[in-house]
């Protein structure tokens, strides 16, 4: 009897023992799973829920200390050559934000009908914030769409708030989500994984459109600011597949005077048109020129003339 006690008391305490071990490793993973679900949440830092606040848009943090609010112009119904535009592969207002001292620097795009020129400059000026370039970026759009680049500094606030009421005088909608489109788009049918193969860099699906963001080898400045690519210096290329393995492609090689040229030859040569080329800067250095292009072919034959335009920059690898 004794030892059939003994037995059974010992088997008690391995299944008790058991027991806490399972529930200390249950306990783990929910503690790991909670702990990793805590780093990936996307927190606003303190300093920048005033800015989200006066602008009325929420923003994230990115590379280089640079806090940025994507604007994307759901509102608008854009074709070019007969594609329909989805707003993230053209139409996306964007403005970044970066300390400088007790103030900050404020640089963006703004995506603009021709009719809201006028009234946002008028605004802006009248804030004290800079136009540094309006000009289009696609050609054969319908409606027009004009893109106007700004630059300003000093409290990081008011500059919002000053964005926000020229805004006021567009239909930009500021009750969606970052990446919120109005329109379904076809699924993707493009190979993006051999497209970053033949481009040699790693891209990203945002909605439907893959875009991929090369910076430059070289700091870019302007004045006193180291400018980070965040702020609008690294060469943009987008992908919107458009069935059947093709893709419309749009975006913006960031180029020093040198490169302008054998870019253009390169681009082409592939079929790819340059719909612009101008600055988007005032004071940067070095001086830089942003190159827009269009194209709506085979994905893979537009990858390898895109990679041959970048092998003609001095870009990052």
């Amino acid at each position: 009897m004794n030892n059939q006690s003994n037995h059974s008391h010992t088997a008690s305490r391995r299944i008790q023992s058991s027991t806490l071990i399972l529930c200390s490793l249950i306990l783990t993973v929910i503690s790991q799973a909670a702990s990793l679900t805590a780093q990936n949440k996307s927190v606003t830092p303190d300093e920048w829920k005033l800015v989200e606040e006066a602008l009325g848009k929420a923003g994230s943090m990115q590379p280089g200390n640079v806090f940025k609010i994507g604007l994307p112009r759901n509102d608008l119904s854009v074709t070019v050559r007969g594609v329909s535009i989805n707003p993230v592969l053209a139409l996306g207002s964007w403005v970044a934000f970066k300390k400088m001292g007790s103030e900050a620097v404020v640089m963006g795009d703004l995506v603009l009908t021709e009719a809201e020129v006028g009234p946002v400059m008028r605004s802006l000026q009248e804030s004290g914030i800079e136009q540094t370039a309006v000009h289009n970026h696609l050609l054969d759009e319908s409606p027009r769409v004009m893109y106007m680049h700004i630059h300003g500094h000093g409290d990081a606030v008011k500059l919002a708030a000053a964005i926000r009421r020229a805004l006021a005088y567009t239909k930009t909608p500021f009750n969606q989500s970052p990446g919120v489109t109005l329109k379904q788009f076809p699924p993707a049918e493009v190979d993006f994984p051999q497209v970053e193969k033949l481009l040699g860099r790693t891209g990203k699906d945002n909605n439907g459109v893959y875009q991929f963001s090369i910076a430059r080898a070289e700091k870019i400045t302007d004045g006193e600011m180291e400018v980070p690519p965040s702020m609008g210096v690294a060469t943009a290329i987008n992908f919107q597949p458009t069935g059947n393995g093709r893709a419309a492609i749009t975006g913006d090689f960031v180029l020093v005077a040198s490169e302008v040229n054998p870019v253009i030859h390169a681009l082409r040569e592939n079929d790819i048109a340059v719909t612009a080329i101008h600055s988007h800067m005032l004071t940067e250095s070095p001086r830089l020129f942003f190159m827009h292009f269009w194209a709506n072919d085979d994905a893979m034959r537009l990858a390898r003339g895109l990679r041959a335009a970048l092998d003609k920059t001095n870009s990052a690898k």
